[in-house]
C-alpha cells in the first residue's frame, strides 16, 4: 500500500488533503472562539441583568462556591468587624497599582462572616474606617482566591496585609462560620436606608469580567469542521487502499 500511496496522483491528493485538513482545523478553532465569545457575552448579560438577591439565597456558610453565580448581584445585611479589616495587594485598577480594602461583615441572618471588598486605595496608609452599626451592602459575588505571598512593608489594617483573599487561611483565623465567597461592594446603606459614600481616597472596585461559557450552536459548527477534515483523510486512505488492492489483483 505504501508503494501505491507514493504514486504521483496520490501524492498530489495527499498535499491537497493536508491543505483541506489545515483549513478545517482553523475554521473549527474560529467557530470555537466565536462560541466562547458569545457564551461570555451571554454570561455577562445574565449576571448584570439578574435581580439582586440576599446572599443567603445564593450561597450558605461553608457551602462550595456556585460557579454559575459568579458576578451575581447580592445584598448582605450585617455589621462590619472593623478589628479584622486588612489590605490585599498589590492590585491594579485603571492602570494604577494599589490595594483592596477588605472588611469582614458579620451577616445578621446567618451569623456567619462574609469578606467585603469595600474599595481600592493607592496609599496603604490611608485610614479607612468602616461604618458602625447595621449596614446593607449591595455588590457582586466572587469566589475565593488562590494563596499568594503577602506584600512586605505595609501597615497593619489593623490585621496584617495579605496577598489574596484565601479562605483556606481565613477559616482558621476568623471566629465562627464563613462564606466561601466575597463581595465587591458597589453601594452601602445604613440600617435606616441612608446611602454611605465611599470614604475619601477609596474607589469602588467594579466586578471583574466573567470568564467561561460556550454557545453550543457554534461549538457544534466547530465539531462539524473537524469531522469533515477527518472524513477527507479517511476517503484518501480508502481510495489509496482500493488502488493498492487493484494493483495486487492485477485488475
Amino acid at each position: 500500500m505504501l508503494r501505491t500511496a507514493l504514486k504521483p496522483r496520490w501524492l498530489g491528493l495527499f498535499a491537497l488533503l493536508l491543505v483541506i485538513m489545515a483549513a478545517c482545523g482553523q475554521l473549527g478553532l474560529w467557530q470555537l472562539h466565536v462560541a466562547q465569545d458569545k457564551g461570555l457575552a451571554d454570561a455577562l448579560r445574565k449576571a448584570h441583568e439578574a435581580r439582586p438577591a440576599l446572599v443567603d439565597t445564593v450561597i450558605r456558610p461553608h457551602q462550595a462556591f456556585p460557579n454559575d453565580q459568579s458576578n451575581r448581584a447580592v445584598t448582605a445585611i450585617g455589621r462590619y468587624a472593623a478589628a479584622d479589616q486588612f489590605l490585599v495587594g498589590p492590585r491594579r485598577l485603571d492602570g494604577r497599582t494599589g490595594y483592596w480594602v477588605v472588611t469582614p461583615l458579620d451577616v445578621t441572618e446567618s451569623g456567619a462572616r462574609l469578606a467585603v471588598v469595600r474599595g481600592f486605595v493607592l496609599d496603604p496608609t490611608t485610614p479607612v474606617e468602616p461604618p458602625s452599626g447595621p449596614v446593607s451592602v449591595d455588590g457582586t459575588l466572587a469566589p475565593g482566591e488562590s494563596p499568594a505571598d503577602p506584600p512586605a512593608g505595609l501597615p497593619a489594617w489593623p490585621q496584617e496585609a495579605r496577598g489574596s483573599i484565601d479562605f483556606s487561611t481565613l477559616v482558621n483565623e476568623w471566629p465562627g462560620e464563613l462564606y466561601n465567597a466575597f463581595v465587591f461592594a458597589q453601594t452601602e446603606r445604613t440600617g435606616a436606608g441612608v446611602g454611605i459614600p465611599a470614604p475619601a481616597g477609596v474607589e469602588r472596585v467594579p466586578p471583574p469580567e466573567v470568564t467561561g461559557g460556550l454557545k453550543w450552536r457554534n461549538a457544534a459548527y466547530a465539531l462539524q469542521w473537524w469531522i469533515f477534515g477527518g472524513f477527507a483523510a479517511f476517503m484518501w486512505f480508502r481510495m489509496v487502499r482500493e488502488d493498492a488492492v487493484r494493483d495486487d489483483t492485477g485488475d
